[in-house]
């Protein structure tokens, strides 16, 4: 039987004072609902419907994946009406998985029990919670079997306390499913028509009602208001950093680490507090990070250090490095192995070959920088004409005096100094000191402004 999934992601979210739809807010750096697309991508079903609502220009721009159907529900009339839209495109043969776009952490595990468990009938998912308050709650009768899931505001003293809660997700044959939409009404305290109540009308009909019970219910937390943005935030990356860290990554306080995208790394790393992660990072055996980094879509060599407050942004740094503290690494930025880049330092879409130094504030922009070349503190390549960016080549173990101003396009060839404090606008050759300096002369009888 193929899969087919609904995600239901129309509501607004008022309790999030904003204008942005609610699913759209982030979590770990990509979108609630992207999230949960994930995780249903994951079981390889045949399609994947997502209800939002007519002003939906905004999800089209967020969110990525292939062959979405985008299903427009105009007036939000409860979760049955919802499905009900999407039904229309649903293949009577189907299994139905149907999913909440602002419940961002379910596993694609639970999710494929909850599908393994339904046949012919009703599969919920369902956790317990000390404090329900507002949630649904499942009740079932005297022999423990589900008889109806009832919202918080229908719920009345005959249910007595009940501390299981209902997740909202659930997976029900799509012939079963359309069926039964035909007998619900929207008599409740909200008006509106609940796919919930589905299990009592499955009941009647004495089909199968199964209940698929997670082990904590953060895999299930909804997020409706800000706080429970970042309560999910939070579950999410101990999430991340409890994987990271039972695959030999060592994180000094793990509760001050963001990942916001995808992290690859090696054994014995080791990362201070307040480390921000972003799209995709490799780190390779040995590396050390310092607190207040951020790195983004780099790949960082083994045994490399990155001192504190350091920031470096689609990069690509070698083996036994050391970078900052307070560096930048810019996009297009390639260092080879045993490179410094002290503090203050700026590189950008540079090439260092292996063992260059720049100790401190130096920038460093569209120049090739051959291996063992030391650049002093101060210097500047002027790569922008006004117009265009310029390279400039420099060779092996140049010298590159503090203060230099180095005007490309401009080319320093291998064993060459550079005077400090020295404006360079011509090429220079291999051995050659180039000074470029307006001669001292010293006034005599010069007296001071008064």
């Amino acid at each position: 039987m193929n899969l087919e999934v609904v995600v239901l992601a129309a509501g607004h979210g008022n309790r999030m004072h904003s204008k942005v739809p609610k699913v759209l807010h982030h979590i770990g750096g990509k979108p609630m609902l992207q999230h949960v697309l994930e995780s249903a991508a994951a079981l390889h079903p045949s399609r994947i419907h997502v209800v939002v609502p007519r002003e939906h220009n905004a999800f089209i721009d967020a969110i990525s994946g292939d062959e979405l159907n985008w299903v427009i529900q105009d007036r939000q009339l409860g979760t049955a009406d919802a499905v009900k839209h999407a039904l229309v495109h649903v293949d009577d043969e189907s299994l139905l998985l149907v999913l909440l776009g602002d419940v961002p952490l379910i596993r694609t595990d639970t999710l494929r029990k909850c599908v393994e468990a339904t046949r012919a009938g009703v599969t919920v998912i369902s956790a317990i919670l000390k404090e329900p308050n507002s949630l649904g709650r499942l009740v079932r009768d005297t022999d423990g079997e589900l008889i109806a899931i009832v919202e918080s505001r229908d719920l009345k003293a005959a249910h007595g306390n009940i501390d299981e809660i209902n997740s909202g997700l659930l997976c029900v044959p799509a012939s079963l499913c359309r069926s039964a939409l035909k007998e619900l009404d929207n008599d409740n305290a909200q008006g509106e028509y609940y796919l919930t109540d589905l299990i009592e009308v499955a009941r009647v009909r004495q089909d199968s009602i199964q209940v698929i019970q997670v082990d904590s219910y953060a895999e299930v937390l909804g997020v409706n208001t800000r706080r429970e943005l970042a309560a999910a935030e939070r579950v999410y990356q101990k999430r991340l950093v409890d994987s990271l860290m039972d695959s030999g990554v060592s994180f000094l306080d793990p509760s001050r680490i963001d990942i916001r995208g995808e992290i690859k790394a090696g054994v014995d790393c080791i990362v201070d507090i307040n480390v921000v992660f972003e799209g995709s990072v490799s780190l390779a055996d040995n590396v050390k990070i310092e607190p207040n980094c951020v790195l983004r879509d780099v790949a960082i060599g083994a045994g490399t250090v990155i001192r504190a407050n350091s920031h470096i942004v689609g990069a690509v740094v070698g083996s036994d490095c050391e970078i900052g503290p307070f560096a930048r690494i810019r996009p297009g930025s390639e260092l080879a192995e045993e490179t410094h880049i002290g503090n203050f330092v700026e590189v950008k879409n540079s090439n260092l070959h292996k063992g260059v130094k720049a100790g401190h504030l130096a920038y460093i922009g569209d120049s090739e920088i051959g291996e063992q070349t030391n650049v002093g503190a101060g210097a500047v390549t002027c790569n922008f004409d006004g117009s265009r960016k310029n390279r400039t080549e420099i060779g092996d173990r140049v010298f590159i005096g503090t203060n230099s101003t180095l005007v490309a396009p401009l080319t320093i060839d291998s064993d060459a100094f550079i005077a400090a404090g020295s404006t360079i606008t011509k090429n220079v050759a291999a051995k050659e000191l180039a000074v470029g300096r307006s001669r001292q002369r010293g006034i005599k009888g010069w007296q001071r402004p008064r």
